[in-house]
């Protein structure tokens, strides 16, 4: 549905997210949609970890209540972490007090004050609402890891070619994501450290 960056009408149609980070610094900021999961999550965690770079889990809060182990090794291991709704709501199809409500159900799991809506779908009610008590977080650079379409180079080129100073990249701890990212993510650590690029959380 959405290209690798995203086009401006919607940037200007979520006005108040962020897309990306400061321009004047070589700072990159990976992020992880949709878990955590134990059939991927734990291997992002040991690749961040061998690498020494720091990212930001959106996490849906079914998930954390199902694998809590696996957020305290997150949290152990220093990542950041944002709200993902509990159960992975498209905000398009969903009224302002389900949406809310669904918000609200994710902060009884995950502690944070950063908020991306799933799918990148949010009403302007839902985003004014959310953002009385969250930072909405956006994108710079989509991956695009979890579309069958996308062969896992695809993927690692939509995220080499596009990554510059401030990017918030999109990845996905996620089963249908899985085979792309698993083999972008290792590549493009690599790419981006020796383009100089510092990997920093959210």
């Amino acid at each position: 549905m959405y290209s690798v960056r995203p086009p401006y009408v919607l940037r200007k149609l979520y006005t108040g997210g962020v897309w990306r980070m400061s321009k004047e610094e070589k700072k990159i900021y990976l992020t992880f949609d949709d878990g955590p999961i134990p059939e991927i999550t734990p291997w992002v965690l040991d690749v961040l970890k061998a690498n020494a770079v720091p990212a930001t889990f959106f996490c849906v809060g079914e998930n954390v209540k199902n694998h809590t182990a696996i957020y305290q090794r997150i949290l152990k291991e220093n990542h950041a972490v944002g709200n993902h709704t509990h159960s992975h709501v498209n905000g398009w199809k969903t009224t302002l007090p389900a949406y809310m409500e669904n918000v609200q159900e994710c902060a009884t799991y995950v502690d944070t004050k950063l908020f991306r809506p799933p799918y990148g779908r949010i009403r302007k009610k839902q985003q004014r609402a959310v953002a009385e008590r969250f930072t909405i977080i956006m994108w710079d650079v989509l991956s695009k890891d979890y579309d069958e379409k996308t062969s896992p180079e695809e993927c690692f080129k939509n995220v080499s070619s596009h990554v510059r100073n401030g990017s918030i990249i999109v990845f996905h701890d996620s089963m249908k994501a899985k085979k792309n990212m698993q083999y972008a993510l290792p590549r493009f650590i690599d790419f981006a450290k020796k383009n100089g690029f510092e990997f920093c959380k959210l």
